[in-house]
């Protein structure tokens, strides 16, 4: 914990000097966009640390063997790697683990800088820059849950459902924060907000829903390590319909590896997982598409319109580079990193946006 609020000082320097003078609303507001930032980036170690099989590289917690860091642990590490040399608890593994750590305790720091500077500014009657102090609050509460599920994933090893709960607990708080930004910056600029026509506005929540669902199939493939069960494209196995067994893929209660009653899980059972993931992703895309070019044609969200399409191919082209290239780490973590971006967007796009009201026509009759 001291070395996560040592890094945050960093960060709530910055803040502090490069808006001296400016009124606190302000320097909450910069506090907001630089935590978003940070955030982001704790999301894609978080995936580094996933896909370099360095979740167990402290298989204790909060604490690596009882340390507070790997130098500590050298000898139980040292031991652990010479019973296991390719096992998951190695020097290199174990500082990956810690590092995350650190860094998502920083992060804990900022958010909890900011519910405490919300509340002061509102206590004081100042400005909180357009969001209540409830809404940072709940990052709050939020990012300490996300640390819960991250001490889970370290004691029940791997369990897939948790650490697919992690993920999207990590996305979870990234829209938290752009909301927060965005009303935020609303309020500097007066609460301009942009008015979408009601079946533009609900095309916009749906596709914020797909993305969701597929970004949970997407976590659920990650924990599982079923992205090389289909190793061609498009078809898999050279088939259209491999063989699969989705009873086993997407039972969820589960240890890593087994069934709920212990058994080896089946390779049908990952080609499942593996393949809902890639069907899904084709409406997903389609449904991105559509609503990229809904908003240019209509003129409102420009901005986030060119990023939803740009992010659409930057996920086609990492996913299918998992796939002919043999899950290459550059191009997982591109991957998770277009996915988190496309949550921060979505959620750019509805917070900057309302549903248009009704136009009612003036009767000309005399009553």
């Amino acid at each position: 914990m001291g070395m996560g609020v040592l890094l945050a000082l960093g960060p709530l320097a910055w803040v502090w000097l490069r808006n001296t003078g400016a009124a606190a609303g302000r320097r909450t507001q910069a506090l907001t966009l630089l935590t978003l930032f940070l955030t982001f980036d704790l999301v894609l170690f978080g995936a580094f640390t996933r896909l370099t099989d360095s979740g167990l590289g402290c298989p204790d917690w909060p604490g690596c063997y009882g340390k507070a860091s790997p130098l500590g642990a050298s000898a139980e590490i040292a031991a652990a790697q010479s019973a296991m040399p390719s096992g998951p608890v190695t020097h290199g593994k174990a500082w990956v683990e810690m590092v995350h750590r650190y860094l998502a305790t920083g992060v804990g720091v900022l958010i909890l800088t900011l519910a405490i500077a919300s509340w002061l500014q509102r206590r004081r009657g100042g400005s909180t820059a357009g969001v209540s102090p409830w809404w940072p609050t709940l990052t709050l509460v939020w990012v300490c849950l996300q640390g819960a599920f991250g001490a889970l994933t370290v004691t029940m090893k791997l369990f897939p459902a948790i650490v697919t709960l992690h993920l999207l607990g990590g996305l979870g708080l990234l829209a938290l924060l752009c909301a927060q930004a965005v009303r935020q910056q609303q309020a500097g600029q007066g609460g301009a907000v942009e008015a979408l026509a009601p079946g533009l506005r609900s095309g916009l929540w749906l596709t914020a829903a797909l993305v969701l669902l597929q970004v949970t199939l997407g976590g659920w493939v990650s924990t599982n390590y079923a992205v090389l069960a289909c190793s061609d494209f498009p078809m898999c196995q050279r088939s259209w319909w491999p063989a699969m067994n989705f009873a086993q893929g997407f039972e969820i209660w589960r240890p890593l590896g087994h069934t709920g009653a212990g058994a080896p899980i089946d390779f049908a059972a990952l080609t499942a997982i593996h393949y809902v993931h890639r069907l899904a992703a084709y409406a997903v895309l389609a449904a991105l598409g559509l609503l990229a070019w809904q908003l240019l044609r209509a003129g409102v969200l420009r901005a986030q319109a060119r990023w939803l399409a740009a992010l659409a191919a930057w996920q086609l082209v990492t996913g299918l580079s998992n796939i002919v290239l043999g899950w290459p780490l550059l191009a997982a973590v591109a991957h998770t990193g277009g996915a988190a971006a496309l949550v921060v967007v979505l959620t750019w796009a509805l917070a900057a946006s309302r549903t248009a009201p009704h136009r009612i026509t003036a009767s000309r009759s005399p009553a």
